[in-house]
């Protein structure tokens, strides 16, 4: 007799824009394949926009984050390698990044990547691609190109996605969806929320999220 899988639903509430959100999802799949197979997963990807208001030409990095947090360029360096080592710590590897970007288009193609009738795991895929577009690469996450090229990279059609970007689709779901998280209590990314009930914050450790997991788990009942 096999034992019994039980499958958890995910949202994965995150920024492109955001460092700890690479850590978190890099983590969180860790933590998924140690629990594998016994406990799966059906993630979403779900938007949030760290700085909605940023202009297309982006902003510089230091200067963005000195005044947003009133920080300056020697703890910009000392959040940075201590970002840098947590990384490594679930191999993801960041790179050099010089500004900040616009990422509300990368949201409405993820959208669209995780429609009914894509490829199964695609929208996932591309999130990760997009993290490291841009936090490994630097790349701006608004540029119509790239975007294009990394929904072909993850098997997504290419010219449904150019057409996408060039036609602002799927605005109006990725900002209601943003104010549904933001009207449930999410105010910072990543969060994790398991089964709609359980919220984990944070770009937390591998170990964390499987802890996470196998408890919930525990207490979810299993296929009929």
């Amino acid at each position: 007799m096999s034992t019994p899988r039980i499958e958890l639903q995910i949202d994965f509430v995150s920024d492109i824009a955001c460092p700890w959100c690479a850590v978190g999802l890099h983590a969180l799949q860790t933590a998924l394949n140690r629990v594998a197979p016994g406990i799966t997963a059906h993630i979403e990807c779900q938007p949030f926009e760290l700085n909605p208001a940023m202009p297309p030409e982006g902003q510089d990095v230091v200067e963005h984050l000195t005044a947003k947090y009133g920080i300056g360029p020697e703890q910009i360096e000392q959040n940075r390698a201590v970002l840098h080592a947590r990384g490594a710590e679930v191999g993801f590897q960041f790179g050099t990044r010089s500004r900040i970007w616009n990422t509300f288009d990368a949201h409405r193609l993820l959208h669209w990547a995780g429609l009914p009738g894509q490829p199964d795991g695609a929208q996932w895929q591309l999130k990760q691609a997009l993290l490291k577009a841009y936090h490994g690469d630097g790349a701006n996450p608004g540029d119509a190109a790239l975007l294009t090229a990394l929904a072909a990279q993850v098997g997504l059609d290419a010219q449904e996605a150019a057409a996408v970007l060039a036609s602002g689709r799927f605005a109006d779901e990725v900002r209601e969806t943003e104010a549904m998280w933001q009207e449930a209590g999410i105010r910072a990314v990543p969060a994790v929320v398991i089964n709609r009930k359980h919220l984990i914050s944070g770009g937390q450790p591998a170990e964390a999220f499987e802890q996470a997991l196998r408890q919930i788990a525990a207490a979810t009942p299993g296929p009929a």
